[in-house]
């Protein structure tokens, strides 16, 4: 299974639910706290592709987007495959 990095802030609705959904698959992810760790977030927005907001969710080297993105790719059955190609 490839490593699952998400960049979150501790106020950010959105990381609370992406960080559910993983935890609900029993998916475990790596978390970098942009807020207590600021100089991490020029990393998250190079990455990231010029993203600012939070969460950064990444499988591997792919850059999955948000929770938005994450929870469409769960819904269409696509999050699996992404988790073990």
């Amino acid at each position: 299974m490839k490593t699952v990095e998400i960049y979150t802030s501790p106020l950010c609705g959105y990381c609370h639910a992406a960080k559910r959904l993983l935890t609900e698959k029993g998916i475990s992810f790596a978390e970098v706290d942009v807020l207590s760790n600021p100089d991490r977030k020029p990393e998250m927005i190079k990455r990231a592709n010029g993203s600012r907001t939070v969460p950064q969710i990444f499988v591997g080297d792919t850059h999955v987007g948000g929770y938005d993105d994450l929870n469409a790719l769960e819904r269409a059955g696509k999050l699996d495959a992404l988790l073990a190609a």
